[in-house]
């Protein structure tokens, strides 16, 4: 798949998600089999940039290219010159943000209540376009509401605006995150645009992904919770789904992970997560990814519960490599990571 200049090494790819696709997960993911990592979402308003949350966002060092700034802005000239920032940082493809369903968004009509509007969405879009030499894609969900299901038509706006990738969750800002993905509306985009499509919704291991592109014919998928606790499902995905002459077909899977590799990606992220947000912050932001990984590596609400005590980061560490170097060696316990 090409999204502009770049061909992606994967058509599966990380949804940004905020306070979740941080540097240090981007670059993970991406190692792990990811063909493109978005930044946290980052507002517009340049006024709003000086605080360490939006520094960190637009800090990019060591992340593999295209890296990909997520934009989300009410405004077409604010837009713009936003855009045009990040790209003189060092932004490769600018992303915009018409899917997010948080009220603190949607009441500044942003992300997905632009949905509701679709004339300031055209202006929006073709701003960014117009102020950048860089590729712009779009992320958006199906519509405002189930009576208000308009992502055929926005998809058509963004196409013409020069949009060059779309990413659709298969909710409404209504449903938020309840409820399955619905993907009819998905199918019913991609077969009304010509630009690549990313099916986004309840992709959670790699059959449903395969599923998923051959009802919906999209190009690709798009994993944000899904990896949560288990960024090795891009590598899993990746192996599951092999191309063929007319579509993403898979015939079996890649050998799971085994435990020595699991503990290493963990350590490896915990010790990336310390140096890039420092101690204090480290500890906190470390605490929700050590709850994902042993939600998946152990039935036991004690262990989860004795990496969020302490204080640390070394403490921290040799609880989590305590725990973790005790699960490698009891070979009697079943593996159940989803790594395949």
């Amino acid at each position: 798949m090409r999204i502009g200049p770049y061909v992606l090494s994967s058509p599966v790819v990380l949804a940004p998600m905020a306070g979740v696709t941080d540097r240090p997960f981007r670059i993970l993911c991406r190692k792990l089999g990811a063909g493109l990592a978005a930044s946290e979402m980052l507002i517009a308003d340049q006024r709003l940039w000086h605080t360490a949350k939006s520094r960190r966002r637009m800090d990019h060092e060591g992340e593999p290219e295209p890296r990909v700034v997520q934009l989300a802005g009410s405004e077409p000239a604010s837009l713009a010159e936003a855009a045009r920032a990040n790209v003189a940082l060092g932004a490769q493809i600018i992303d915009i943000n018409m899917g997010c369903p948080a009220k603190k968004v949607c009441g500044k009509a942003c992300g997905s209540a632009l949905l509701k509007d679709e004339e300031l969405v055209a202006r929006l879009l073709e701003a960014a376009v117009d102020a950048v030499d860089v590729p712009v894609t779009l992320k958006i969900r199906t519509g405002w509401d189930a009576q208000n299901r308009n992502g055929v038509r926005i998809a058509q706006i963004a196409e013409a605006a020069g949009i060059q990738a779309l990413a659709v969750h298969g909710r409404t800002r209504e449903d938020f995150y309840t409820g399955d993905a619905e993907y009819d509306t998905i199918r019913a985009i991609k077969s009304a645009v010509t630009i690549p499509v990313f099916a986004n919704g309840d992709i959670d291991e790699p059959r449903k992904a395969r599923d998923v592109l051959d009802f919906t014919r999209a190009d690709g998928v798009m994993i944000g919770r899904g990896a949560h606790g288990a960024p090795w499902i891009f590598r899993a995905v990746n192996s599951h789904l092999r191309p063929n002459s007319s579509s993403l077909t898979a015939e079996k899977s890649s050998d799971p992970l085994s435990r020595e590799e699991v503990r290493a990606i963990i350590l490896a992220h915990l010790e990336a997560l310390y140096a890039f947000y420092g101690e204090d912050t480290g500890v906190r932001i470390a605490r929700k990814h050590l709850g994902w990984y042993f939600a998946s590596l152990s039935d036991s609400a004690t262990v989860r519960a004795s990496l969020m005590a302490p204080a640390t980061t070394a403490l921290q560490f040799a609880a989590a490599k305590g725990h973790l170097d005790g699960w490698v060696e009891d070979e009697a316990t079943r593996c159940d990571v989803r790594v395949a």
